[in-house]
C-alpha cells in the first residue's frame, strides 16, 4: 500500500525523475505534473502523469482534486544561468510566479509539506568556503535570486497559513541512476559532465572550457559534484522529516569537496579511457569561481554520511555508463 501521493512538479526533469524513482522505492507515489519543455516523457515511469505547466493554476487545481496529494516536491523551473542573464523575466515568471501558483494551490487543497529544489546560486559568490547555511545570500544573477525569492515566499507561507518546508540548496548535481534507467538529458545542455561525454562520443562539438583565468590553482571554476541519485534520497528523507511533524529548515546539499574543470576533464579520461576534445573559451557571465558546500546540516539532519555519498569517480561511472549506453539514441529521439 502505498505511503501517499505526492505531486512532483518537474517530474520528467533530470532531478525529478530520479526524485520520483526514490520516492517509488521509499513506499510513495509520485505524481509527475510536467510540461515538457525541457523534460522527457520515457523518464516518467516510476507513477501517474500529469501534463501541464504550474502557471496555470487550473490545470494545478485539477491535478490536487484527481490524486490528493500529501505533499508537493518542486523541481519545475527554468535553471540555465547564463539563459537568466540574458531573460531575466522568464526566470522570474516561472520560478516565483509559479511558485506562487504551486504554494497557493496547497493552501486551497490543505498540503502543508513542501521540498523545494533551490540551489547554491542563492549564495552569490561568497566569501568564504566551504558554504555553510549562515553564508549572507548575495546572488548574482537573476536564476539564483529568482530561487531565493522563492524560499521568502515559503517562509512567508509557513508563517501565515503553516506550510512546512525543505528549501535543498544543492550544488552541482551530476551523474546517473546506478541501475541505468534515468541519466541526464535536456533540449539545451550547460552542465559539464554531460557535455565532455558527448565530446569523448563524438555527438556534440569539442568541449568548452569557460574561463581559465580565475583565481583557482589552475585556473578553471572550482565546483562541488553531487551524485543525483545522493539529492534524490536526500529529498525523499527531507519529506519524511516534514510529514513527521519536522520544522521547515533550508540546507545544502554537496560533498564539502571540490573539483575544478580540468580536474574533472582529467578524471573523465581516467575513467573512459578516452581524451576529452576541448578548446579554452570566455568565462560565462553570472559564475563564480569556488563553489563547495559544508554539508554538515544535511548529515545531521538526513543521514547523509560520506560513506554513502558517491565521490567523483562513481558520478562519472555512472554518467559514462548510462550515456556509452542511451545517449546518442536519446539524440536521436528514440
Amino acid at each position: 500500500m502505498s505511503r501517499g501521493a505526492v505531486l512532483v512538479t518537474g517530474g520528467a526533469g533530470y532531478v525529478g525523475s530520479h526524485a520520483c524513482k526514490a520516492l517509488a522505492l521509499a513506499g510513495f507515489t509520485p505524481v509527475t505534473f510536467d510540461n515538457f519543455s525541457t523534460g522527457n516523457r520515457w523518464a516518467v515511469r516510476f507513477g501517474p502523469l500529469e501534463p501541464g505547466d504550474i502557471l496555470d493554476l487550473a490545470a494545478l487545481h485539477l491535478a490536487f482534486k484527481r490524486h490528493r496529494p500529501i505533499a508537493v516536491m518542486h523541481f519545475a523551473g527554468a535553471a540555465l544561468v547564463g539563459e537568466s542573464m540574458r531573460e531575466p523575466a522568464l526566470y522570474w515568471r516561472q520560478n516565483l510566479a509559479g511558485t506562487l501558483n504551486l504554494v497557493e494551490a496547497c493552501r486551497i487543497h490543505d498540503v502543508g509539506a513542501f521540498v523545494f529544489s533551490s540551489t547554491c546560486a542563492v549564495y552569490g559568490t561568497p566569501e568564504r568556503v566551504p558554504i555553510d547555511e549562515d553564508t549572507p545570500k548575495a546572488p548574482i544573477n537573476p536564476y539564483g535570486a529568482s530561487k531565493l525569492a522563492v524560499e521568502r515566499l515559503l517562509a512567508d507561507a509557513a508563517m501565515a497559513h503553516g506550510l512546512r518546508f525543505a528549501a535543498l540548496r544543492y550544488f552541482n548535481a551530476a551523474g546517473a541512476d546506478p541501475e541505468g534507467e534515468l541519466g541526464e538529458h535536456r533540449p539545451v545542455e550547460t552542465h559539464l559532465i554531460p557535455l565532455l561525454l558527448d565530446a569523448i562520443l563524438g555527438l556534440r562539438p569539442p568541449l568548452q572550457v569557460l574561463g581559465t583565468d580565475y583565481p583557482t590553482p589552475d585556473g578553471t571554476a572550482i565546483r562541488d559534484y553531487v551524485h543525483v541519485a545522493d539529492l534524490a534520497v536526500a529529498h525523499v528523507r527531507a519529506l519524511e522529516h516534514l510529514l513527521a511533524g519536522g520544522d521547515s529548515l533550508a540546507c545544502n546539499l554537496g560533498t564539502g569537496e571540490g573539483h575544478s574543470v580540468r580536474q574533472v576533464i582529467e578524471a573523465a579520461e581516467r575513467i573512459t579511457g578516452r581524451p576529452v576534445p576541448r578548446v579554452e573559451a570566455p568565462r560565462r557571465p553570472g559564475d563564480p569561481p569556488r563553489l563547495v558546500a559544508d554539508p554538515g546540516l544535511a548529515r545531521d539532519r538526513f543521514r547523509l554520511l560520506p560513506s554513502n555519498v558517491a565521490g567523483l569517480e562513481r558520478i562519472l561511472e555512472t554518467a559514462w555508463a548510462w550515456h556509452a549506453c542511451h545517449r546518442a539514441r536519446r539524440l536521436a529521439g528514440g
